[in-house]
């Protein structure tokens, strides 16, 4: 049955950005719903969470599959209680020139990107826009402002759930719903970044401090961005280390 706290779920709850999310707003008394397509692995977020006294749901979300989807919010709806965030933070960024590029790598990065956004974005909507109450946040990359050379996939993705973003905002800011934004202009410290790294012949270890964003850093954006004023809100926030060039 529900419990009285307030909602948040987490679509694409990875080990980093997405765990990151998770702590943050179970820490500020949030329960919170976890989703990836493979729900095994997100058992130990779940410990963690609960082990520091929070609360953690899990569950299977391929984000792509619209009856998925549809399923999951409805069991949160029905089961947990009202949805008062809802953070889509589904990756896909890989790197291929655009002549080996194959139209099934482009179609599942945008599927990931984009559509993705699109169904976690409307069912978001769905269920609060009667309520007049809730926020919906997308997370974006460097590639949503500009594509770069062998992201031809990625960055149309992104630039699309962006723009798809935008839309939401200006149609459903009006009605209490706060939609935004986040622009990680960073290489964010994962394991996929460092290891890219060490296969571009650079030690991650060696880095000065801050040069790589700290996943908890992003989770505190989201808080900040959550935490506005209706008479204040961020469409769109750009966060980047103090030394990245743009």
């Amino acid at each position: 049955m529900p419990d009285n706290k307030p909602v948040a779920l987490i679509v694409g709850a990875g080990d980093f950005i997405g765990a990151a999310i998770a702590k943050r707003f179970a820490s500020e008394g949030f329960a919170v719903c976890i989703g990836r397509r493979n729900e095994d692995k997100l058992a130990p977020l779940v410990a963690e969470i609960e082990a520091s006294g929070g609360t953690a749901h899990a569950f299977r979300l391929d984000a792509r599959d619209e009856d998925c989807v549809k399923d999951v919010f409805a069991a949160i709806e029905r089961d947990i209680g009202p949805l008062e965030v809802v953070i889509c933070n589904v990756g896909g960024n890989v790197r291929f020139p655009v002549r080996e590029t194959t139209s099934r790598v482009f179609r599942k990065v945008w599927e990931m990107a984009c559509f993705a956004g699109f169904l976690c974005g409307r069912e978001a909507a769905d269920y609060m826009v009667p309520r007049k109450k809730g926020a919906i946040f997308f997370t974006g990359a460097t590639a949503s402002m500009r594509g770069n050379s062998g992201y031809a996939a990625f960055a149309s993705a992104k630039a699309g759930q962006r723009a798809l973003a935008q839309s939401m905002a200006r149609e459903l800011g009006p009605q209490n719903i706060h939609v935004a934004h986040l622009v990680i202009d960073a290489g964010v410290d994962t394991h996929f970044v460092r290891e890219r790294m060490r296969e571009a012949g650079h030690d991650p270890d060696s880095l000065p401090p801050d040069t790589l964003m700290n996943p908890d850093s992003v989770a505190q954006a989201y808080w900040n961005l959550y935490r506005q004023s209706p008479d204040a809100w961020t469409f769109e926030m750009d966060i980047r280390p103090f030394g990245e060039t743009w």
